[in-house]
């Protein structure tokens, strides 16, 4: 049928239905393993699949491909130049649980790279790596002698992406991972990139690896390989958390030298920090100044003024000039305000004062002045204030309207500390809007704290509430949503609320009910005594 010349798709699908074939393995097999198979043949076959297997992906068919059909049928439909095809087969084995074999992938990438298809490679990275991550990071984890011959074994290629997932797995721990990196360079098994030297700056940042961490920084200085922002933020925040001060001006300066430097908002940041702890330490002060002074001249007011003039004197030492938030206490009423760090300690001051309009009408008049993307620290004192005060519905309002309406910068931490304090005052709709803001912000990469949101459900929640909350996870594309599922659906066991359970269950999506852990959730159900009707929906 497929090799009949001039027949449409339609007489092609009405003739192998009379004949009563369906897409087996043995059949897709024997066809695209034939010599003669030329491209129109697999054209035929990959539309041919697609169209029979879209309603067992629905769960209202019953043929299902093994993962050796699927990379088989990736491989050829790639080596023809379907990209947007294969991406399909892709999609559809990720759904099922398979994972694309190495010699698929290195077709594959072959084929996007031939194309100049950059983001598309990385995209299939991606998408690999995360196939791959936890049969590897599991044999780092459990290190002995025959790890090489446990990766060969495995037969994964160790790209970037993969190599990177397993170091900042929490699974696999500092020591391992930093044991991993290692023997990669000792084996010269993997030539470590900006992304995995990245990592590894992350994971040695954590507590009781800081000399290893500052001469690691050291190596990947030698190598040429500099720190991108996202590493900056998530170290230095560490860092600072745990008053290391000194560690994280030096990281701040080390960052600097690199293309992707800390942006003015992680410049206040740690000025701030520094100026505003309990002791100033002026030679931090100063040196942090030295570093800032190719960008800039802000320097935040944090109400030090016993030790002002010490502070100007470090700022005139060093080139820089006093800003506007110097030259008046009524630059509010007069509206003359040009400085960043100025709107951000007039918000501030609002804030602290409780003076939830004056600061709610500064910050619409430094967005108006400066744009979208002067909000973010601004924002966050605001929530934060409207928080302390038990005003969390306030706070929503306030942010739907700048983030919707002006398109406002929200930090990550904002929307999260936001999020909790409307679920701890049962504000369930409103706290998911405010999850969903998570998904554009430039902190996207980082996975969304999702226990606040479990626990709320568990306790009051119904089955409704946890299909709108699995819906709105910001994960990204090719995330498990099945893990969302089967998280919630435990809880609630776990929590006493069996009927909801069931009614959790019922609403399963069908790609979600056949993934093989549900199935074995199912029969873990089954062999405890609840009724299997539930399962056969």
């Amino acid at each position: 049928s497929f090799a009949k010349s001039g027949s449409c798709d339609d007489e092609i699908n009405l003739d192998l239905d009379s004949k009563n074939v369906s897409p087996t393995d043995d059949l897709i097999l024997s066809v695209l393993g034939h010599p003669a198979t030329d491209e129109g043949v697999a054209e035929r076959i990959s539309a041919w699949v697609f169209e029979t297997q879209s309603e067992a992906f629905s769960a209202r068919g019953n043929v299902k491909l093994s993962s050796k059909a699927y990379n088989l049928l990736l491989k050829f439909i790639s080596r023809r130049g379907l990209v947007k095809d294969a991406w399909y087969v892709i999609e559809a084995m990720y759904s099922e649980g398979y994972a694309v074999s190495e010699s698929a992938f290195d077709v594959v990438s072959e084929n996007v790279y031939r194309h100049g298809l950059c983001s598309d490679l990385e995209r299939l990275e991606w998408v690999y790596a995360d196939m791959h991550s936890s049969a590897v990071t599991a044999i780092v984890k459990a290190w002995g002698d025959d790890v090489e011959q446990q990766l060969q074994e495995l037969g994964v290629e160790l790209c970037s992406c993969l190599v990177s997932m397993v170091l900042v797995d929490s699974e696999t721990g500092p020591d391992r991972a930093w044991i991993f990196f290692r023997w990669l360079v000792e084996r010269n098994l993997f030539k470590h990139d900006r992304r995995t030297y990245n990592s590894m700056a992350r994971v040695l940042s954590e507590e009781d690896h800081t000399r290893t961490f500052w001469r690691f920084l050291d190596e990947m200085r030698n190598e040429g390989h500099t720190m991108e922002r996202y590493t900056y933020v998530d170290i230095v925040e560490r860092f600072v958390e745990r008053k290391m001060m000194k560690d994280a001006v030096d990281l701040y300066e080390f960052a600097m030298v690199g293309w992707d430097k800390p942006s003015l908002e992680d410049r206040i940041f740690l000025l701030k920090k520094i100026v505003g702890g309990e002791e100033l330490d002026m030679d931090l002060f100063s040196k942090s100044l030295v570093v800032s002074k190719a960008r800039g001249n802000l320097v935040p007011s944090v109400g030090k003024m016993a030790e002002c003039g010490r502070v100007l004197l470090a700022m005139e030492e060093h080139g820089f000039v006093l800003g506007e938030s110097s030259q008046s206490k009524n630059l509010s009423a007069s509206g003359n305000i040009s400085c960043y760090g100025t709107w951000v300690c007039l918000v501030n001051g609002y804030c602290e004062a409780r003076d939830f309009d004056g600061a709610s009408r500064s910050f619409r008049a430094m967005v108006e002045k400066g744009g979208a993307s002067w909000g973010g620290h601004a924002l966050d004192l605001l929530v934060g204030a409207y928080c302390r005060e038990n005003k969390p519905l306030d706070a929503y309002k306030f942010v739907a309207e700048m983030v919707n309406g002006k398109g406002v910068s929200r930090w990550n931490s904002t929307c999260k500390a936001l999020a909790s304090k409307l679920l701890a005052e049962n504000y369930f709709k409103e706290a998911i809007d405010v999850m969903t803001m998570m998904k554009l912000d430039e902190y996207k990469a980082r996975k969304p704290d999702l226990d606040p949101f479990v626990e709320y459900l568990s306790e009051t929640g119904s089955a409704e509430d946890a299909i709108v909350f699995s819906q709105a996870v910001p994960l990204d594309r090719f995330s498990s949503t099945t893990v969302v599922f089967i998280r919630l659906f435990e809880e609630y066991r776990r929590a006493g609320r069996e009927s909801v359970a069931r009614d959790f269950l019922l609403k399963f999506p069908s790609y979600v009910e056949n993934h093989a852990d549900v199935l074995d959730l199912f029969y873990l159900r089954k062999c405890s005594g609840i009724e299997s009707e539930a399962v056969a929906v």
